[in-house]
């Protein structure tokens, strides 16, 4: 069977007029802070693939360290890169498209909307606590991977986070910044949201290894297993806020040890019948 040119090409002076005659540009994502442009493409047999473009140098960089992360990882809840073509010096990656919504989307000119009934964190947040609680299993079991390979999270966040609300499935997207670890911070912050960041993330010199990925989805449990947005409003069960506790303390060395140490008191907590909504 012939490759598609999509597929096939290994570099184009231009992303999207290339892009426009080999199929159609349905989207078109700018204004990101990631340095990238992203398009959604459907081609003439159907199927739709998601492009990501870098447009700066910052942007080449997360693009070649997410090239490097795929290339180590597969996992059926990662969105995978699965071909790279260049552009003008720069690169830009095709991944299949997936149906759904981006829990959290801020731009560079405005932030994404969590609170308002019709966001997709509202929505998600509503749904209930048991589908919760399986897109939570799919993203440790995801992080398990991660953590297998010798990779540690950074800029995890609900931006991370595609739901599809029809199938009930969610996708891990935008991985680019996880990276090698341990590994000694050599800046004043590693890029990440507040949300979800690690205190070591912000302290020059520190080390960053599967602790500080404990702490990361210990935070994305309590925030997504909330009703709201003021972490007043838990639906979990007090066993399950009992691990997330030990995982999000200021301390590494008072955290779980171990991403898979998280995620067997996690699941065992789950077990308890006693539950707070």
């Amino acid at each position: 069977m012939a490759v598609h040119p999509l597929l096939a090409v290994q570099e184009t002076p231009e992303l999207e007029p290339f892009l426009g005659r080999v199929g159609e540009v349905f989207t078109t994502f700018r204004g990101q802070d990631s340095g990238c442009v992203s398009y959604g493409v459907r081609l003439t047999d159907g199927k739709r693939w998601f492009v990501k473009e870098a447009r700066t140098e910052d942007g080449q960089r997360s693009l070649d360290r997410g090239w490097a992360f795929h290339r180590a990882i597969r996992h059926p809840a990662i969105v995978p890169q699965v071909h790279r073509i260049a552009v003008a010096g720069r690169w830009a990656v095709v991944m299949p498209w997936r149906d759904g919504e981006v829990l959290y989307r801020p731009t560079a000119d405005a932030p994404g909307d969590r609170t308002s009934p019709g966001s997709a964190m509202a929505r998600f947040r509503a749904l209930p606590v048991a589908e919760v609680l399986r897109a939570l299993d799919r993203i440790l079991d995801a992080h398990l991977a991660v953590e297998d390979a010798g990779r540690v999270a950074v800029d995890f966040y609900d931006g991370s986070l595609l739901y599809d609300f029809t199938e009930r499935k969610l996708h891990l997207i935008d991985l680019d910044e996880y990276r090698s670890g341990p590994f000694e911070l050599a800046h004043d912050r590693l890029p990440g949201s507040r949300r979800y960041m690690a205190p070591e993330e912000s302290e020059r010199g520190a080390v960053i290894d599967a602790r500080t990925t404990v702490f990361t989805l210990g935070r994305a449990a309590r925030l997504l297993l909330d009703a709201g947005d003021e972490e007043a409003a838990w639906r979990g069960n007090a066993a399950q806020l009992a691990v997330i506790a030990r995982a999000v303390r200021f301390d590494p060395a008072e955290r779980f040890e171990t991403l898979r140490e998280f995620a067997d008191a996690w699941r065992a907590a789950g077990q308890s019948p006693a539950t707070a909504g």
